[in-house]
């Protein structure tokens, strides 16, 4: 099982790197994990190289809480314009409702 990472509708994983899936979601959406903010900025594996054969690549994302809001940098994936998005900011309070979310899902149906 493959953890989803949508920002904008947009897949991040598969727009950074197709090669890549994302890591099992217990793993990064558990309470206090990887995702979950702090004041010091944090690198973050999402994904794993997966494809044509499992191997040693990674992709990582920064996640920073500062004040209200929850930043992810160290990006680098196509929008929907063609333009490179290198940094996505969530509402604090809606960032961890729907990881919150998407972890009690998994519980529920793992």
């Amino acid at each position: 099982m493959h953890t989803y990472l949508f920002v904008d509708g947009l897949d991040l994983v598969a727009r950074s790197d197709s090669r890549m899936a994302g890591l099992a979601p217990g793993r990064l959406l558990r309470p206090g994990g990887p995702l979950h903010p702090k004041d010091m900025p944090g690198v973050v594996e999402v994904a794993a190289q997966e494809w044509p054969e499992s191997g040693p690549d990674r992709l990582t994302i920064r996640v920073l809480l500062r004040g209200g809001t929850v930043v992810w940098s160290g990006l680098t994936y196509p929008g929907l314009d063609g333009g490179v998005i290198e940094e996505v900011r969530f509402r604090l309070e809606q960032y961890l409702g729907e990881v919150e979310r998407a972890y009690a899902a998994l519980r529920e149906h793992p």
